[in-house]
């Protein structure tokens, strides 16, 4: 690529055959990263990541830790300790069979816990699209990139051709100019 090809809008017809101004967003940043020689690529954990709030990390936590073979270890054996104790260690049971103030925290528990793990499961799709538009933006540029060193191949050929050409013109001249001197000078002795 030439370095008239690095502005923008030269930039855009090339690649995309339409006008700067005619590009999504994410080709444009492209074209414009691209021009000026930069990365497209971000660590889209990071980014995302800094912007969280309190709330939103303690949900992921609660969500990870939810979904851990601790907290099922932990909760098999709160609930196991919970029947023992009200069936057969406690003369007088605060929660007797059949466990109701039992049923209740666990639906509490279950009411709390399930909003937030979607919670967090939201924010993993918000996520995974930002990742998913960095790696359209990654690929589109390696994409380009590659167009341009096809082009480069191609001219370098192209000039090596030419080149080659013109060295066999040269020769083609210099061949016909002996030939012309030797038609001048006329047969040589022993010919004919």
């Amino acid at each position: 690529m030439g370095s008239t090809e690095h502005t923008p809008e030269r930039a855009a017809r090339r690649w995309f055959a339409k006008s700067f101004d005619e590009l999504t967003q994410a080709e444009r940043r492209i074209v414009e990263r691209m021009a000026q020689h930069k990365l497209v690529s971000e660590d889209v954990d990071a980014v995302y990541r800094s912007d969280l709030t309190f709330g939103q990390r303690l949900a992921d936590n609660v969500s990870r830790f939810g979904g851990s073979w601790t907290f099922i270890l932990v909760f098999a054996g709160v609930l196991v300790l919970w029947t023992c104790l009200n069936s057969y260690v406690l003369h007088k049971p605060f929660d007797p069979y059949p466990y109701i103030f039992l049923n209740l925290l666990l639906s509490m528990l279950a009411a709390v816990q399930a909003p937030v793990i979607m919670m967090s499961q939201n924010r993993q799709a918000a996520m995974d699209r930002l990742d998913a538009a960095n790696d359209y933006k990654v690929n589109l540029k390696a994409e380009l990139e590659i167009m341009g060193l096809h082009d480069k191949l191609d001219q370098i050929r192209t000039d090596q051709l030419t080149a080659l050409l013109a060295k066999q013109q040269e020769q083609i001249d210099l061949l016909l100019a002996l030939m012309r001197q030797a038609e001048k000078r006329g047969p040589v002795a022993g010919e004919g």
